[in-house]
């Protein structure tokens, strides 16, 4: 383990780079900020140029120039983020815009508003269960209840939907775009 001391390659010690980096620091991030024009990006790059330093602190010598050397990292950084920026933005350009996307569907509105009306266990059961495709017993673990439970909100939910779906379905469709609930319920009657 190094210690505190001189280490015997003649580099800054960790005591002089800490001496050092408080004193370079934001005198380095204020000729970054007037270089990048935003001192986040000044403090972040010569952050980056400092924790670099610190690996080859043993190379820095006191009577040397390791801050011209942290500016150069530093500005160096700052123009790679800069290239970086522009090429994503070049991208961005030529590549067109998406199709607009439509809206959902009247199946997925009429999905979403009766799942709005189940009581929340069961709203929960359901789109854990069937939507993010959960066992029983996995929403069982997540939502805290027992498998018994979950397996009577699942059943009772997927009533109440079919329910409310049917109902959605009879108020607004023709007979041609009825589903098998509906031609199923005329045949019992």
């Amino acid at each position: 383990m190094q210690g505190k001391g001189r280490d015997s390659g003649g580099g800054m010690t960790e005591d002089e780079f800490d001496a050092f980096y408080a004193t370079a620091f934001p005198r380095l991030t204020g000729q970054l900020y007037a270089f990048t024009g935003d001192h986040g990006e000044a403090q972040d790059v010569v952050q980056e140029a400092f924790v670099r330093a610190w690996d080859r602190r043993q190379h820095f010598l006191s009577d040397s120039a390791p801050e011209a050397w942290i500016r150069t990292v530093a500005m160096r950084l700052a123009v790679s983020r800069w290239r970086r920026a522009r090429r994503w933005l070049e991208l961005v350009r030529r590549t067109p815009p998406p199709d607009s996307t439509p809206g959902p569907g009247p199946e997925h509105t009429a999905l979403v508003a009766a799942l709005r009306e189940l009581p929340p266990a069961q709203r929960m059961a359901i789109v854990l269960h069937h939507l993010c495709d959960l066992s029983v017993e996995q929403v069982a673990s997540d939502t805290g209840a027992p498998v018994g439970t979950v397996k009577a909100r699942l059943s009772r939910g997927r009533a109440a939907l079919a329910k409310r779906l049917a109902g959605d379905e009879a108020d607004g469709h023709d007979d041609e775009a009825d589903g098998p609930v509906r031609k199923e319920s005329r045949r019992v009657r």
